[in-house]
């Protein structure tokens, strides 16, 4: 898989400026779409540093050896813990790679807005930033705070989730 494109699981991204509310979005969307049969991954994309092991612990102390790639696995997860050479942003392709196709119906990814892939834009009146959707003709609907008046995407907002679930699955169908 050298692309987005080839990747074999529907992608939906979750486009905003910070502030927006896109984890909050999803974490009431995640327990609806699963409600609807649906198997969701999520890659989210983060500007800083995560260490997520404990200093100390058995994994922490093997990675911190020179593994590159550390599995944990316990009764109820697993983790895989990848190394780089070299700091780097990562590219969403990378991280794609990383999943079990296989057992998902759909993969949302929040952050790497300018990846092109399917994208719903989030947008808050009050945060006074300018709409993503007219510069990123990935962007397939937006969920808004506000009415629009020329607005060619589907329209959906943040109180009214039950429609943009079902366009979500929508897409996650059409997109097979």
């Amino acid at each position: 898989m050298n692309s987005i494109t080839q990747f074999p699981v529907p992608l939906l991204g979750f486009a905003a400026f910070s502030g927006t509310g896109k984890t909050t979005l999803l974490e009431k969307l995640i327990p609806m779409l699963v409600n609807k049969g649906l198997r969701i991954a999520l890659v989210k994309h983060s500007h800083h540093d995560i260490e997520m092991d404990k200093p100390g612990k058995d994994s922490y102390r093997l990675r911190k050896a020179g593994a590159s790639q550390v599995v944990l696995a316990g009764t109820h997860r697993s983790v895989c813990f990848h190394e780089y050479e070299q700091a780097h942003d990562s590219q969403l392709i990378e991280q794609l790679s990383l999943l079990n196709t296989s057992s998902l119906d759909l993969v949302l990814v929040e952050g790497y807005r300018e990846q092109p892939f399917p994208k719903i834009e989030l947008h808050r009146h009050i945060l006074q930033k300018p709409f993503l959707h007219l510069t990123d003709e990935n962007i397939i609907a937006l969920v808004c705070d506000q009415t629009l008046e020329a607005n060619n995407l589907p329209l959906f907002n943040f109180s009214a989730l039950d429609e943009l679930v079902e366009f979500i699955v929508q897409h996650a169908v059409n997109n097979k």
